[in-house]
C-alpha cells in the first residue's frame, strides 16, 4: 500500500469513529465498505461494520459478517466470541459452545469467552465443562463477582456445597451483595467466623 493509500486508509478510519460517535451508523457503515474496498484482508472494517449493524438490532447481518470473519481470519479469539455471543443470545447454544471453545483457544487471555463457554457449558448441562472455563475465568478476572458466581452455582449443581460455601465465604471478602444473593438462592449460609 502506497503512502497516499496509507494516509487515506487512517482518514477513513478517522472518519468511521466519528461518525460513530455522532451515532450516524448508516454513514459509518458505507465508510467501512469503502475501507474494506482498498484493504479487503483488513478485519478492522468488517468487524467494525458487524458491530455497528449489531447496535442496529440488524443481528442476522451482523452474524453474517461475523461468520465471514472467523472464515477469513479463523485465529482471532475475538471475532469467535463476538459470534457466540451472538449465538448464545440467540439460544443457539451449541454453535455458541463451538465458537466460545475457538475464542479460548485463540486468545486464552479473552477472559469473557470464559465466561461465556461457562454459560453455555451449563446451558448445555456440561457442568465439569462449565466448571473448568469458570475456574478460568476467575483467575483472569479475580474480583469480578459474575464468574464467582456461576462458579458457586456450578458447584451447588454438582452437589458440592462445602466448595460452594468457599466462593460465598471469600464473595464476602469484596461483593457481600453476591455472597448474601448466593446464601439465599442456595440456602448455604456461611457465618463470618466460619
Amino acid at each position: 500500500m502506497q503512502m497516499i493509500e496509507r494516509y487515506r486508509y487512517a482518514g477513513l478510519r478517522f472518519w468511521a469513529r466519528l461518525l460513530l460517535r455522532l451515532q450516524r451508523y448508516d454513514a459509518a457503515i458505507a465508510v467501512f465498505d469503502e475501507m474494506t474496498a482498498m484493504q479487503p484482508k483488513d478485519d478492522y472494517p468488517l468487524a467494525s461494520k458487524a458491530y455497528v449493524l449489531t447496535v442496529m438490532q440488524k443481528k442476522a447481518q451482523a452474524m453474517g459478517l461475523l461468520e465471514q470473519l472467523t472464515g477469513s481470519h479463523p485465529r482471532v479469539g475475538v471475532h469467535w466470541f463476538n459470534l457466540g455471543f451472538m449465538q448464545e443470545e440467540l439460544g443457539q447454544f451449541d454453535l455458541a459452545y463451538s465458537s466460545f471453545k475457538n475464542a479460548t483457544l485463540n486468545s486464552p487471555e479473552i477472559d469473557r469467552a470464559w465466561y461465556g463457554l461457562g454459560l453455555v457449558s451449563i446451558r448445555l448441562n456440561r457442568l465439569d465443562e462449565a466448571y473448568a472455563a469458570l475456574k478460568q475465568n476467575t483467575k483472569l478476572q479475580p474480583m469480578s463477582p459474575y464468574g464467582w458466581y456461576q462458579l458457586a452455582r456450578v458447584h451447588v449443581d454438582r452437589q458440592e456445597p462445602d466448595e460452594a460455601r468457599k466462593i460465598i465465604r471469600h464473595l464476602k471478602g469484596f461483593e457481600p451483595k453476591v455472597a448474601a444473593q448466593l446464601e439465599r438462592e442456595t440456602g448455604i449460609s456461611v457465618s463470618p467466623a466460619s
